[in-house]
């Protein structure tokens, strides 16, 4: 299978409009990302309190005479066993970010990685048998050198899902369904010409 290297020109065709500027979008995809790797926080994280934890509140020792520090009950943060004094709690990390900021991301991302020459064109990426081997010989055909590849479709058939599931260097996704953070995150990206298609039509302003 023949890839070519999808260069700005190819962009163009495909009507998707390149951001060539530095500065622009820079902000918008650092918002993206945190916003996606938070939404990955479970949030289930949590202490208990002096109120919570399962002690006797009876208080240890009278308050005065002993010659000791006062103390009032065995749930006190200060004592081995005790409650945690401000401890995490369950909560939602989820950031809500614009839908134009999203799109934003996600075409300094693809249009970073074009300018950059690490996104491969091919028409369709597929294998004829579940076998690791062959999905590994596809892979170097189309990104040989990468560390690490991303490939992109429309759709995948189920032979070659299950040939991929070994490949830990490789991941396949929909069009429909790549976000900025996978495309910043692989060494090449390959995509299919209906993926491009796809992805044009997500950008479309």
């Amino acid at each position: 299978m023949s890839a070519t290297v999808l260069t700005a020109a190819d962009a163009e065709k495909a009507k998707i409009q390149l951001i060539t500027e530095d500065a622009k979008g820079r902000q918008a995809v650092h918002d993206v990302v945190v916003a996606i790797q938070a939404a990955r926080r479970s949030g289930t994280a949590c202490a208990k309190t002096k109120a919570e934890v399962n002690l006797s509140g009876r208080k240890p020792w009278r308050q005065k005479g002993t010659g000791r520090a006062r103390a009032g009950y065995f749930s006190s943060p200060v004592w081995v066993g005790g409650g945690a004094a401000h401890g995490p709690v369950p909560r939602d990390y989820t950031k809500n970010t614009p839908k134009a900021v999203k799109k934003l991301a996600l075409r300094k991302a693809l249009s970073a990685r074009i300018l950059d020459g690490d996104v491969f064109l091919v028409d369709k990426f597929a294998v004829a048998e579940p076998k690791t081997k062959l999905f590994v010989a596809l892979l170097s055909e189309t990104a040989a050198k990468a560390r690490k590849t991303l490939i992109v479709s429309v759709g995948f058939d189920e032979v070659t899902f299950k040939a991929a599931r070994n490949v830990s260097n490789a991941q396949l996704t929909r069009a429909d369904d790549v976000n900025t953070e996978q495309l910043l995150a692989f060494d090449k990206i390959v995509l299919t010409r209906d993926a491009l298609e796809k992805l044009s039509e997500r950008l479309a302003s």
